[in-house]
């Protein structure tokens, strides 16, 4: 459901910082705080009742930036996102009916995974993008790889989120089957709420160094 493109530029990317806005108002200016350290793709969660207007301020402001939407969690929501112009959509969970919507109306979509039965569910459905949710109090990079290896020949490829912060950024990253990070750290809702978008300009560069580092 990812093509080549866009599956390039997550690689190329490494990150895909997870946003929660609470006023639209905020979206231009984080993404270009994002942008101004590095990070060209982001994820906004429909956690707020913002999320939509934020991404459609995005979308027609701040083009250069690689927008998706995450917690999808209904079929409905699925068609709201697509027609807004999410660029990709993400899950917590593995719906098949929300994964159906998607393929329907060519939402590249990741659902999200944390079993082997998941995984097999995901590639019943046929997604090859899966988020690993939630990393950390899972296992974090050494349960993943566990999991994962009985499917290392179908060419999966994994977005972690959950407890990824730029202190273990670095081992995700040297897994060849991480294809980015989902980092709900770059840019926290207590900086968007305050405005601090040097703050979070500062913690993208940090990350962004990590991602060069590790694959470049």
């Amino acid at each position: 459901m990812f093509n080549e493109t866009l599956r390039s530029h997550l690689q190329r990317s490494g990150v895909v910082a997870v946003l929660v806005i609470d006023d639209s108002a905020d979206a231009v200016p984080a993404a270009r705080a994002l942008l101004a350290g590095g990070v060209d793709c982001m994820e906004l969660t429909l956690r707020t009742p913002a999320a939509m207007e934020a991404l459609q301020r995005i979308r027609g402001e701040v083009p250069e930036m690689l927008a998706g939407v995450g917690t999808i969690l209904t079929p409905e929501q699925v068609g709201e996102v697509a027609a807004a112009g999410a660029s990709f959509g993400v899950a917590p969970g593995m719906n098949p009916r929300v994964v159906t919507e998607a393929k329907q109306v060519g939402l590249p979509f990741a659902p999200g995974i944390c079993t082997p039965s998941d995984i097999e569910a995901a590639l019943e459905c046929g997604c090859r993008v899966l988020k690993f949710f939630p990393a950390e109090p899972l296992g974090g990079i050494g349960y993943l790889k566990s999991i994962a290896a009985p499917y290392a020949h179908l060419g999966l490829s994994f977005i972690p989120l959950g407890g990824v912060d730029a202190g273990n950024a670095e081992s995700y990253l040297r897994e060849p089957n991480i294809l980015a990070l989902g980092g709900s750290w770059i840019a926290p809702r207590d900086l968007i709420r305050k405005r601090d978008w040097l703050a979070i300009t500062q913690r993208a560069g940090q990350v962004a160094e990590i991602v060069k580092k590790t694959r470049l």
